[in-house]
């Protein structure tokens, strides 16, 4: 087992991955920006250094800095979490190439999951079913809408190295065709060095489900059943629950068998997560892959009472899973929902300094955070402050400690999404499980 573990990321997760190396009697190395010195993180971990200034491309992205920490600290492996270098194939490499184990896939199944065509490529091989569309570049703006003709609209089209919904767009007709392109080609180069774009047909109204995987270096594959995570806004995910309180199970397990015949195809290790759509005939398409633990992985935890980082500590280290496919239970209801620092109505950031921080108690009640009282949060970094995890018996009790626990949770000093997040779990369809991907706009923001 490792004896140091370097934490290549910030905030809750941070956090999140410390406590669990404490609990397995693992020091842990923590890096900070300029804009981070005074963090919640780098007071928690045994060590803690500086790795460049507050932007993250002068940071959490400076891989030559982590490394040199790294090999400084003597850490035998690091933790990407999520987000920043948690998915980037060259980091995985140099890592190894350091010496040091990198707490995730190999650089080449992360290479190739990261382009959403080679993934479509990847999954077709595999004979998962995926949504209809193309697995090439797009050239330019005609080719785009002739292949939306012969397609139907509506269609998406979407950046090949993106995440986060950046450089994604549904559109309708031509027209709109033709503005999107040029903008999100330049939104996907800005952010993601790569410009490509490529289209897949629209569902509408879908379900955004995805299976929770683990896999070890012996060939063992499990699922962990599935996350429902429909409520999003912007293509970015606001509530997720589990299990889903749509699908039925014989649904869930084909999902997971499809999830994890693909994993086996591309010889996948580590915690891994497949994203599908599903329609209203319970009819799934694969969307892409993370190859890396997700931000919602507390509900999945919270269901089957496992520790995924420690999960994700063992396999890195060499060891087998503990269990097996049948051997694996799961109980009670989880709903996670992501606290934002920004404005409920229009969604943008909303930096500051919190003057009061009130957080609700209680049984089953989890909470992620990467804040306290007085902290500020800066405008260098995504907005998202923390989580909030409950458990219920089932959904319905899941849903009233979220709402009792969502009264009392109190940020002040700054805007918070909370008020969005308490009309969402108040609001009737909701309850009845109406959860597409459509909610928000739906429901909501009238």
């Amino acid at each position: 087992m490792f004896k140091k573990i370097l934490i290549a990321n910030r905030g809750e997760i941070a956090r999140r991955i410390i406590r669990t190396c404490k609990a397995m009697n693992i020091k842990t190395v923590a890096i900070y920006s300029e804009a981070d010195e005074n963090s919640f993180h780098v007071l928690e971990a045994d060590q803690a250094f500086l790795v460049g200034g507050p932007r993250v491309s002068e940071s959490y992205l400076n891989i030559e800095n982590i490394l040199k920490i790294a090999a400084k600290t003597k850490a035998d492996a690091i933790h990407p979490g999520y987000g920043l270098l948690s998915e980037n194939a060259v980091f995985a490499e140099k890592c190894e190439q350091s010496g040091i184990t990198f707490i995730g896939p190999s650089p080449e199944v992360i290479a190739r999951m990261g382009s959403k065509i080679e993934a479509r490529k990847a999954m077709e091989e595999a004979g998962v079913p995926v949504v209809p569309g193309i697995t090439h570049p797009l050239s330019h703006a005609n080719e785009a809408m002739n292949i939306a003709s012969s397609m139907g609209y509506p269609v998406m089209l979407k950046a090949s190295a993106g995440g986060g919904g950046i450089g994604m767009q549904v559109v309708h007709d031509h027209e709109s065709l033709q503005k999107a392109f040029a903008s999100n080609q330049k939104r996907a180069n800005d952010f993601f060095g790569d410009g490509a774009l490529y289209m897949e047909k629209c569902i509408e109204n879908p379900r955004h489900i995805e299976i929770q995987l683990l896999a070890d270096k012996k060939g063992n594959t499990v699922y962990l059943w599935e996350r429902e995570c429909s409520i999003q806004r912007r293509h970015q995910k606001v509530v997720e629950e589990a299990p889903s309180p749509f699908l039925d199970e014989a649904t869930v397990i084909k999902m997971g068998e499809a999830a994890v015949k693909a994993a086996k195809a591309i010889n996948y290790t580590n915690a891994g997560t497949m994203e599908f759509l599903v329609d209203s005939n319970m009819n799934f398409y694969f969307l892409e892959m993370n190859t890396r633990l997700q931000v919602e992985h507390p509900v999945t935890e919270e269901i089957t009472g496992l520790d995924l980082v420690e999960e994700q500590i063992k396999i890195a280290a060499g060891e087998s899973l503990s269990f097996t496919q049948s051997s694996m239970k799961r109980e009670g209801h989880a709903i996670e929902v992501r606290i934002y620092a920004e404005d409920p109505k229009t969604f943008f950031p909303s930096p500051g300094k919190i003057t009061t921080l009130t957080l609700p108690e209680g049984k089953n009640v989890r909470h992620e955070i990467a804040v306290r009282e007085n902290d500020t949060v800066t405008p260098f970094y995504d907005p998202m402050i923390g989580k909030l995890i409950v458990k219920g018996k089932d959904r319905q009790e899941a849903i009233q400690i979220m709402q009792q626990a969502l009264s009392e949770y109190n940020i002040a000093g700054i805007k918070s999404n909370i008020p969005l997040l308490r009309e969402v779990l108040s609001h009737q369809a909701f309850h009845s499980g109406d959860t597409t991907t459509s909610f928000i706009s739906r429901y909501i923001n009238q």
